[in-house]
C-alpha cells in the first residue's frame, strides 16, 4: 500500500489567477525517501501543506488524496498528528514549550498516552538523536541546529509512518545542516520511515534519495532516480539542471564522459580519472576586488550582550568593510552575525567600542515577514511611497515587482506566498529604499538556483552604482561564486578574512562541493567554472534564464525514458533588461523606511 496517493490535486489560492497546484499526480510508496525540487513558487510547499489537513491552505481545492489507502479528509486528526509528522522551515516556529525533555513528551501528552509510555518513548527517542547532553536544557537556549533536531525529534517520538520537511535546513549552517540530513537518511534507513523532503541543498539531499519529484508551474515536470533525474534535466536544456550538485554539472560541462557522479565521493574519482587522461589546465588569476580605500562600515572592539547577566554574544569584534565591496560573513547560528547587521543599522547598540558607517543603511532581516504589513503584494510595495502613491509609483513598483520575480503576485496575500517568494518581496521593498549600504541577513533562503543568479546581477548592478553590501549567508556556493571577501564567525568575533576563492581554498567544512573535489588538483578552485576551467581551459557560460512549462500545457508527468516536454518562456515574464529595471529602481527619491533603516 502507498502511503500517498495524489491524484489529478488542483489548488487555487484566494484571489489567485492561476493554479498554484494544477493536476498533480503522485504516488509516494512506502518506505521512499523522496526529494521534492523545483523553481521558487513552483508549488512545493502548497503541495507538502496539502498531505496534512490541518496545514492544508484556504482556497479552492479539487481532486484527491489518498493517505495509505484511505481519503485523507477522513481520516480523523489524531490519527493524522501521530501518523503524518511534519517539520517546517523556521526551527522556532513548531516548539512549543519551554524545556527539551517537556517539548519530547508534548505531543504524546496531547495524544493521551499513559506515563510510562511517555518516558520510555521520550527516553528512547533523547538517546536516538543524541540528545541527551542537553536534554534538561531551556529550548531558548538552544543554537538554530539543536531547536531543529528538537522539532525532528519530537515528531518522531510519536512513530509516524512518514515524515514530510518543507526545506528544513534552510536557517541552518552548513555543518548543522549536514548533519541534520544525515539523521534524516539514519531514520530512512534504520527505521523505514516513509521521508518526503522539499530542499535546495541538493548537495547534501540527492545522495539520500530513492526518488527525485522536479515541480515546475505546480505540475510535476519529471520523476526518477537521481543520476536519471539530472541526466533528463539537463539533456532538455531546463533551468532546473542548474540547481543540481555540483559534481553533476561539472561532468555535464566537461563532455559527459563516464559515469554521472552525484556525490563529491564520486566527483573526486571521476575528476582524478579526467585529468589523468586529459591534463590540468591552469586556472586564472583572483576576481578584482571593487571600492576604494575608504570604509563605509568601521567596528572596533565592539561588546554586546542582550541581558545583563547573560555571556557577550560580541567578544571585541573588528570589522571594516571597504566602500562599494561586497563581502560575506559565515559562521555557525549563534555565533553573533545577525547581532553584528542590526548593530550596524542601529537596532542594537554596543556596551563598549565603536560602530560607525558612512551613509544610509536598510536591513533585509532574516524572516522577511517582518516586513510585511499589509494585505497585498501590491500595497507592500506601494507603502514604501507613502499614504497616497502616484502614477509614477505604482509604475516604479511594478518595475521592481518584474526585477524580483513577483509580478502576477500582486494580489496574494505576503503570508501566501512561498518562502522564496516572500524573501523576493522583502528584497524589492528594501530595493526601493535606495540605501548606500545594504545589509542582508540569509538573502539567498528559500531561492531557487535560478533566481540566485539574478540576485547576483542585482547586487552586481548595486555595487556598480557604487553601493556597500554586507551579506551573512550559510549559502556557501553563493558566496564563493559572488562575493567579494569573506569572513569566517566564531565566538563572537571574526576568525579569519580573506578573498573569496583564497577563504573558501583553506577550509574543510565551510566550503563547496567543487573545492571538495578538487582541492587536490587545483587547491584554489572553489566554484563549478573554477573545475570546469582546470578541465577545459575555458570557463562556461551561464546558462540561458528559465524555460519552464507553458501555461496552458497539460500536466505530464515523465520518467527518465520519456524525456521532458518542450519548455517555453513564461508569457507573463518581463522583456526590459535587468540593468534597466535597476537602474528605475535605484533612481527613486529615498523614501521613509522605518522597519529596518539606519542613518
Amino acid at each position: 500500500m502507498d502511503t500517498y496517493s495524489i491524484r489529478n490535486l488542483r489548488f487555487r489560492y484566494p484571489k489567485g489567477d492561476a493554479f498554484a497546484l494544477d493536476g498533480v499526480d503522485l504516488d509516494v510508496r512506502r518506505g521512499d525517501f523522496v526529494v521534492l525540487c523545483g523553481p521558487s513558487g513552483c508549488g512545493k510547499s502548497t503541495l507538502l501543506r496539502h498531505l496534512k489537513s490541518c496545514l492544508a491552505p484556504y482556497g479552492a481545492k479539487e481532486g484527491s488524496i489518498l493517505f495509505e489507502g484511505q481519503e485523507l479528509g477522513n481520516v480523523d486528526a489524531k490519527t493524522q498528528s501521530a501518523r503524518i509528522g511534519f517539520v517546517q522551515q523556521d526551527p522556532d516556529n513548531q516548539i512549543v514549550t519551554d524545556k527539551v525533555w517537556h517539548e519530547l513528551a508534548f505531543g504524546l501528552e496531547s495524544l493521551g498516552e499513559d506515563t510510562p509510555s511517555i518516558r520510555r518513548k521520550v527516553a528512547e527517542m533523547a538517546s536516538f538523536f543524541g540528545i541527551t547532553d542537553w536534554f534538561y536544557r531551556e529550548t531558548n537556549d538552544l543554537s538554530g541546529g539543536q531547536k531543529q533536531l528538537l522539532n525532528l525529534a519530537a515528531v518522531m517520538v510519536m512513530h509516524p509512518s512518514v515524515l514530510i520537511l518543507d526545506e528544513p535546513s534552510a536557517q541552518l549552517d552548513p555543518i548543522a545542516a549536514s548533519d541534520f540530513l544525515a539523521v534524516l537518511g539514519k531514520i530512512n534507513r534504520e527505521l523505514g520511515t516513509t521521508i518526503l523532503l522539499t530542499e535546495h541543498r541538493l548537495e547534501e539531499a540527492f545522495p539520500l534519495a530513492a526518488r527525485v519529484v522536479v515541480m515546475d508551474h505546480g505540475r510535476i515536470l519529471c520523476e526518477g532516480g537521481p543520476e536519471e533525474t539530472g541526466r533528463l534535466l539537463m539533456d532538455t536544456g531546463h533551468a532546473m539542471f542548474w540547481a543540481m550538485p555540483a559534481p553533476m554539472r561539472i561532468w555535464s560541462e566537461t563532455g559527459c564522459e563516464g559515469n554521472c557522479p552525484v556525490t563529491v565521493r564520486d566527483g573526486r574519482r571521476w575528476l582524478d580519472g579526467y585529468v589523468a587522461s586529459h591534463g590540468a589546465k591552469p586556472l586564472s588569476g583572483l576576481p578584482q576586488e571593487t571600492g576604494g580605500p575608504e570604509n563605509a562600515i568601521e567596528i572596533s572592539g565592539a561588546y554586546f550582550k542582550y541581558e545583563k547577566k547573560s555571556d557577550d554574544i560580541l567578544r571585541g569584534l573588528d570589522l571594516q568593510v571597504k566602500k562599494g565591496g561586497f563581502t560575506a560573513l559565515l559562521g555557525g547560528n549563534g555565533t553573533g552575525k545577525t547581532t553584528t547587521l542590526k548593530l550596524i543599522c542601529g537596532i542594537l547598540k554596543a556596551y563598549r567600542g565603536d560602530v560607525r558607517t558612512d551613509g544610509r543603511v536598510a536591513m533585509l532581516p532574516q524572516d522577511p515577514k517582518t516586513l510585511f504589513v499589509k494585505n497585498t503584494v501590491a500595497e507592500e510595495l506601494e507603502e514604501m511611497f507613502g499614504r497616497n502613491p502616484s502614477d509614477a509609483d505604482r509604475s516604479a513598483a511594478a518595475e521592481m515587482a518584474k526585477t524580483c520575480r513577483i509580478e502576477g503576485l500582486e494580489d496574494r496575500h505576503p503570508y501566501d506566498l512561498s518562502g522564496g517568494e516572500q524573501q523576493r518581496l522583502a528584497l524589492a521593498k528594501v530595493l526601493l529604499c535606495r540605501p548606500d549600504i545594504l545589509l542582508l541577513d540569509e538573502p539567498t533562503k528559500g531561492l531557487d538556483a535560478d533566481f540566485k543568479r539574478e540576485f547576483a546581477e542585482i547586487l552586481q548592478q548595486l555595487i556598480e552604482e557604487g553601493k556597500t553590501i554586507l551579506m551573512v549567508s550559510h549559502d556557501v556556493e553563493f558566496c564563493a561564486s559572488y562575493a567579494q571577501r569573506c569572513a569566517l564567525f566564531f565566538d563572537g568575533r571574526v576568525a579569519a578574512e580573506s578573498r573569496a576563492r583564497t577563504f573558501f581554498s583553506g577550509n574543510n567544512f565551510y566550503t563547496t562541493s567543487s573545492n571538495r573535489m578538487a582541492r587536490e588538483i587545483e587547491p584554489l578552485a572553489v566554484t563549478v567554472e573554477d573545475v570546469v576551467e582546470i578541465c577545459t581551459g575555458s570557463r562556461p557560460q551561464p546558462p540561458q534564464r528559465p524555460d519552464g512549462l507553458q501555461e496552458d500545457a497539460p500536466q505530464q508527468t515523465v520518467r527518465p525514458e520519456e524525456g521532458l516536454p518542450e519548455c517555453a518562456p513564461r508569457s507573463e515574464r518581463a522583456h526590459t533588461s535587468l540593468k534597466a529595471k535597476i537602474l528605475t529602481a535605484v533612481s527613486l527619491s529615498l523614501v521613509p523606511f522605518t522597519l529596518w533603516l539606519g542613518t
